[in-house]
């Protein structure tokens, strides 16, 4: 279990496909309140975060574009792996509304522990998408 506590950067990876018809706002609202996914977060921890996502199926794109980002703020501001969590949102690793449950997962992760990043899962958890994954009518995902 990662302990993020000891972090200081919170990047957001999010579905490419679910983005062109979603704001992103419930994932921003669970962040800054701390709910869902981010209820580990300790409120009082001033994180900053930075939102993107996975540049499309395969989701390759989403090793270069955290590959950036590490090089950019070790260079700029002196921030180790260490300190940065990948949040994968629940629109990849759930079945939702906006779509299936992400077929490319597991490739996604490992792409991530590649970079020596540590991940974790789950960002907004909508109350009636819950309850649909209770009656069978989405997937649950594990």
């Amino acid at each position: 279990m990662v302990d993020v506590r000891e972090k200081d950067y919170v990047v957001i990876v999010q579905c490419h496909i679910v983005k062109e018809r979603c704001s992103g706002y419930n994932c921003e609202r669970a962040f800054n309140e701390r709910i869902g996914g981010f209820s580990a977060y300790p409120k009082d921890n001033g994180y900053r975060s930075l939102y993107m996502t996975c540049g499309g199926c395969c989701g390759q794109a989403v090793q270069r574009k955290l590959g950036h980002l590490v090089r950019r703020i070790k260079k700029h501001e002196g921030i180790g792996k260490d300190r940065i969590v990948v949040q994968l949102a629940s629109c990849m690793t759930k079945d939702n509304y906006h779509s299936s449950r992400c077929p490319h997962l597991d490739y996604l992760r490992c792409l991530i522990a590649k970079l020596g990043l540590d991940v974790r899962e789950d960002t907004f958890i909508d109350e009636k998408s819950e309850k649909r994954r209770k009656a069978g009518i989405y997937t649950v995902s594990d």
